[in-house]
């Protein structure tokens, strides 16, 4: 299995942008897992976010709300999850990054979370309700078990701290694009090029935009200022949709040499 670290240097070294799609675990059943995982890696993914299901998302839109409801009521469990990844991780060396939020962690307990991610093979973890004060809670089991922890910074993050918690890890820094849920978004803030180019300049580690990013438009255009991009809400929509085309346009247009303008 490649690193994130790893897997990040190679693309970025080859002129191209990353791009990591996320996906949410158990939407359209466990049984389907697999098959969009192994495709997003065919396609060009650089690595792949797997949402886990959860009740009381705070930072998610009404299409990812949608696709963790149809989860949870197709019977995913986090146990689930894992069991499905190791079923087929063999066949993938893309990296693969859990996004979930603290509860249930907290409640299928630390240790054996972590435990489970290394078996299989989970290069990675974001908990977006967990500030990095309180990280304490999880970074000694993350680093035992060989899981990065993917930390955020937002709009509004004075510089002094995005540059502190961009030193913290190894894997890339989420900058998230707006100030709100996840979602599609036609525009974005007028200061956002300069403001990624200025977390571009403290972090150590790639840069990748987030939140908002729905069309192979916004993909070039993000790119010009960062390392790469993260598609969530649209990703998930073209999967329910099974519009495979569109997603393969989405990971191609943070490709060297895309011919798309910036918007």
């Amino acid at each position: 299995m490649i690193t994130i670290e790893a897997a990040f240097k190679k693309t970025l070294e080859k002129g191209d942008k990353a791009f990591v799609p996320y996906i949410m675990a158990g939407d359209g059943g466990l049984e389907t897992l697999k098959d969009k995982v192994l495709f997003l890696e065919e396609a060009g993914a650089t690595a792949i976010e797997l949402g886990i299901p959860f009740s009381d998302p705070v930072a998610d839109g009404p299409i990812i709300q949608a696709a963790g409801i149809r989860s949870l009521e197709a019977g995913t469990t986090l146990r689930g999850v894992f069991e499905t990844i190791q079923s087929f991780r063999s066949l993938t060396s893309i990296p693969l990054v859990i996004m979930t939020y603290l509860n249930p962690v907290l409640a299928y307990g630390p240790e054996s979370f972590f435990q489970d991610c290394e078996k299989a093979a989970i290069n990675g973890l974001i908990v977006p309700d967990l500030p990095v004060e309180e990280e304490v809670l999880l970074e000694e089991l993350a680093a035992k078990h060989n899981v990065e922890i993917i930390r955020l910074v937002t709009l509004t993050s004075p510089i002094d701290r995005i540059e502190n918690i961009s030193k913290k890890g190894k894997g890339f820094l989420y900058a998230v694009t707006v100030t709100g849920i996840t979602g599609s978004r036609t525009n974005f803030q007028a200061h956002l090029g300069a403001h990624l180019l200025k977390v571009k300049e403290v972090s150590p580690i790639p840069v990748l935009a987030g939140f908002g990013i729905s069309s192979p438009e916004h993909v070039a255009s993000m790119a010009e200022y960062c390392d790469g991009v993260i598609v969530g809400s649209r990703i998930v929509e073209l999967f329910s949709q099974n519009n495979l085309d569109e997603i393969k346009a989405l990971i191609a247009a943070s490709k060297k040499g895309n011919t798309l303008s910036a918007i």
